[in-house]
């Protein structure tokens, strides 16, 4: 139930209730873990901003990450284990760079209410 909550907000956000945007590689770490500690779930969702919205859930890992790409209902169309190293090379690395990667609050990532 949560996943979705957090799913469909990444996908649907209100506007009152904008999705936060990722500032830093850093910091892609500390929201995985910050989800992972509050809302007691593993990941934490992603979305890249343009038109198609793209979804990721990300794990974080001592050794680096696992990165699944989800689709509209919520599945898992791909799944990768990364590197620290290689995961500057994926999509998300580039979306942020870009400006173009976001979160929703952990709050909403809960009961789906900001």
């Amino acid at each position: 139930m949560k996943g979705q909550t957090m799913h469909y907000a990444a996908r649907h956000p209100k506007p009152s209730e904008a999705l936060l945007p990722v500032r830093a590689l850093d910091d892609i770490e500390y929201l995985v873990k910050e989800s992972e500690v509050v809302a007691g779930q593993a990941g934490r969702a992603f979305v890249i901003a343009g038109a198609d919205r793209l979804i990721y859930r990300v794990h974080w890992h001592p050794l680096g990450f696992k990165v699944e790409r989800l689709d509209m209902h919520g599945d898992i169309l791909d799944s990768r284990h990364l590197l620290p190293s290689s995961f500057e090379q994926h999509g998300l690395a580039q979306a942020l760079a870009c400006g173009q990667l976001f979160t929703a609050s952990v709050s909403r990532d809960i009961d789906g209410t900001a």
